[in-house]
């Protein structure tokens, strides 16, 4: 996939008068999707808090290894909400390896993680399977019809909801359980939930201090990051039986699955991840 360079055509929409979250997160992760001022605030959040490329890598790990389990046991329809701007391990393509008919709709707010989106699966997908859509999350509603309105989805069939390294960019004033609690009620029965989310909730006290930096640093760049504690983390899945192990760190979620050198190089300190994350179903 081509990447977007500095000196090439910006897509609409785009602001390049501060970085993105989505495009930081790129960067963190080794992308080509990001600017000048994404690599300059990352390059600074990394001298902050130098574990961050390896949480970024974790968080990307146990994407891959949910969507793998889930395939691996029947899920053969996905909906990626906040999915970022594609990388290595996108949802489609460890999908289709274990199910060449599985389906896919990406959706995100930012319009360079669309437009990197459109150029992938125009390249390399399938417009019958896969699709992508500009939308907010937070505007349920909306988001559900028109990733219906893609014909991708088959709305009797179980769903892999996706919100992985999302929510903890949704503020308290938008009421994100409820916003989570809406995508459950409109989930087919035997659908799931795979997340992770940011805490601080019982992390090493050691880095605390650049852990705070760091969350400042993105909350003076308008991308404001929003930790919760495992009570709240885990109230997302009310509505859902949790799948085993539970809600756990993302180092100790079904290191079997695919190979996480990232999350492996934290199994002796799995908090040092400082990141939560589930399975749950939909009875």
């Amino acid at each position: 996939m081509t990447a977007m360079r500095d000196t090439q055509p910006i897509p609409d929409g785009v602001d390049l008068d501060k970085p993105n979250a989505a495009r930081i997160y790129d960067w963190l992760l080794g992308g080509t999707a990001n600017w000048a001022i994404d690599r300059e605030f990352g390059a600074k959040a990394v001298e902050t808090f130098p574990l961050a490329p390896i949480l970024a890598r974790t968080n990307r790990e146990f994407l891959g290894r949910g969507v793998h389990y889930l395939a691996r046991n029947g899920v053969d329809q996905f909906l990626d909400l906040g999915s970022g701007v594609p990388t290595v391990g996108n949802v489609h393509e460890i999908a289709d390896r274990v199910n060449p008919r599985s389906r896919c709709v990406y959706v995100d707010i930012e319009p360079v993680a669309v437009a990197h989106a459109r150029v992938l699966l125009e390249r390399h997908g399938d417009p019958e399977r896969h699709a992508v859509v500009q939308g907010d999350l937070r505007e349920v509603e909306e988001v559900w019809e028109r990733a219906l309105d893609t014909g991708v989805l088959d709305p009797a069939k179980p769903i892999g909801l996706i919100l992985v390294a999302v929510l903890h960019f949704i503020g308290p004033e938008d009421r994100p359980h409820d916003l989570v609690a809406r995508y459950r009620d409109a989930l087919p029965p035997g659908s799931y939930l795979l997340s992770s989310h940011g805490t601080e909730d019982g992390t090493p006290q050691a880095d605390a201090a650049k852990r705070a930096e760091l969350r400042e640093q993105y909350n003076r760049s308008g991308n404001a990051v929003h930790s919760r504690t495992r009570a709240e983390f885990s109230r997302f899945f009310d509505g859902f039986d949790l799948v085993e192990p539970g809600v756990v760190w993302l180092p100790e979620w079904h290191l079997d699955e695919l190979p996480s050198a990232a999350s492996e190089a934290l199994t002796s300190n799995p908090a040092e991840s400082c990141g939560l994350c589930a399975l749950s179903f939909k009875r």
